[in-house]
């Protein structure tokens, strides 16, 4: 994990992008130039982020931040990247809550301009617990953090869940409901199984995935609950803090409706990804902080709704994880990075963890 190259984001012309951006500037605030655009270090595996200062006498804000639809060249972790529904969606929960979400400010879906849809949005200043290397090693900032520091990150952290599923009026989100059959929960592991199947067409399959989706289904809940808006990726690796305060609520491209515990589950088990990998290094990590118990606890006080079958959704989480691993392990293999071994499953790089999750033997 130290050592091992980052895997290939994109295969576009980083000048080319900020020229095509300018000029297309013009066309929706004339006059306007972009100036500075630098692409962040931490670019995402899936969708593309450049950063900009708008050049204007009276700009609607001065830092700015796009989102741009994957590079289908580079072998893309999602089939489909739908830049109005994340913008659609950005816009509602400001509208209908007090999250922090950054103002969205003009949406492309017209591919010319930079070769595919897009959304600029204001850039919030502030910092990003990290992913590589993760928060849980050690010379970072919130590892480097109190115990007291952590702590309000933490319950600052869960309260935007608690507010996100409580203040978002479902009906309003009802442009994110999945296609299918059944509930909510029916249509999102549905909605994962196809994802699955897309993953592993042409390549190997994995047998530790579907024997996750098995058992998903011997301890599916008997009452899944009222479905709410799910950020998706849920995580804090995708807010920005002032602080250990939360000032913006980023990356909405897995929303859906579902169960409140699919959020739970993923904030969670992304954690517990992390602390696994780090003790696995051989450095402590940080143990007492997002623990599942506490978390749950923390929700309910907030919400007044105790979290269930919570075992079904930290697996839940580690399989679609597992899936999107797999994906990335795959595009590695299609730009010459890495090679497929004899057993597949060793390509996603939580495969113990998940095992641990099927036998049942993870949280013993």
């Amino acid at each position: 994990m130290a050592t091992a190259p980052r895997p290939r984001t994109t295969t576009r012309d980083r000048e080319d992008l900020a020229r095509r951006l300018t000029a297309w500037l013009g066309t929706r605030l004339p006059g306007a130039k972009a100036v500075r655009v630098t692409v962040p270090e931490s670019n995402g595996l899936s969708s593309e982020t450049l950063l900009f200062e708008l050049d204007h006498p009276e700009p609607p804000v001065r830092a700015c931040a796009l989102r741009l639809a994957a590079d289908p060249a580079a072998y893309t972790v999602f089939p489909v990247y739908d830049m109005a529904r994340q913008y659609r969606t950005m816009r509602l929960v400001a509208e209908h809550s007090d999250l922090p979400v950054p103002r969205v400010l003009w949406l492309e879906e017209d591919p010319g301009p930079l070769g595919a849809p897009f959304f600029v949005m204001e850039r919030v200043r502030g910092r990003v617990p990290p992913d590589v290397m993760p928060y849980t090693y050690e010379g970072n900032w919130l590892h480097a953090a109190d115990d007291a520091e952590r702590e309000r990150l933490e319950a600052a952290s869960v309260a935007l869940l608690a507010r996100l599923h409580d203040q978002v009026p479902p009906e309003e989100a009802e442009f994110l409901a999945l296609p299918g059959e059944g509930d909510a929960l029916r249509r999102h592991v549905t909605a994962q199984r196809t994802y699955y199947d897309w993953v592993v067409d042409g390549r190997a399959r994995s047998p530790l995935i579907e024997a996750a989706f098995d058992r998903l289904e011997e301890h599916w809940p008997r009452e899944p609950g009222q479905a709410v808006l799910n950020w998706g990726d849920a995580r804090i690796g995708n807010v920005v803090y002032d602080g250990f305060e939360p000032v913006a609520v980023l990356d909405w491209e897995m929303a859906a409706l579902a169960p409140r515990e699919v959020d739970l589950g993923w904030t969670v088990y992304l954690h517990r990804f992390f602390q696994d990998l780090t003790v696995a290094f051989g450095q402590r990590g940080l143990p007492d902080f997002l623990r599942r118990d506490r978390v749950e606890a923390r929700y309910a006080r907030l919400t007044g709704h105790t979290p269930r079958d919570m075992d079904f959704y930290t697996l839940y989480a580690v399989l679609r994880h597992a899936i999107v691993m797999l994906r990335i392990a795959y595009r590695q293999v299609h730009f010459g990075e890495a090679s497929v071994p004899a057993d597949p499953d060793t390509l996603i790089l939580h495969h113990g963890s998940l095992r641990a999750m099927v036998q049942g033997s993870y949280w013993d």
